[in-house]
């Protein structure tokens, strides 16, 4: 088996072309996850209230749990 050491035209313009589509789909992948990350910045607030109120819904319920407890302990 032997190779044509030779580089053609047809080879350089399809690795040529290669390399753009890789450095397009690059640049289009850290335009996504630069779109993500500002997603996550804007959220940030949010879940941390969100946080907030489940803990206070939890304490909500174990006060609930309390004085029905104490209701159904005075009946």
């Amino acid at each position: 088996m032997s190779f044509d050491r030779k580089l053609t035209l047809g080879v350089i313009v399809t690795i040529g072309l290669q390399l753009v589509a890789a450095l397009m789909w690059t640049g289009a992948a850290a335009q996504r996850l630069k779109s993500v990350e500002g997603q996550l910045i804007e959220q940030r607030p949010v879940a941390e209230r969100l946080a907030r109120l489940e803990a206070e819904m939890s304490a909500a319920r174990r006060q609930l749990d309390r004085i029905e407890a104490k209701v159904s302990a005075h009946e």
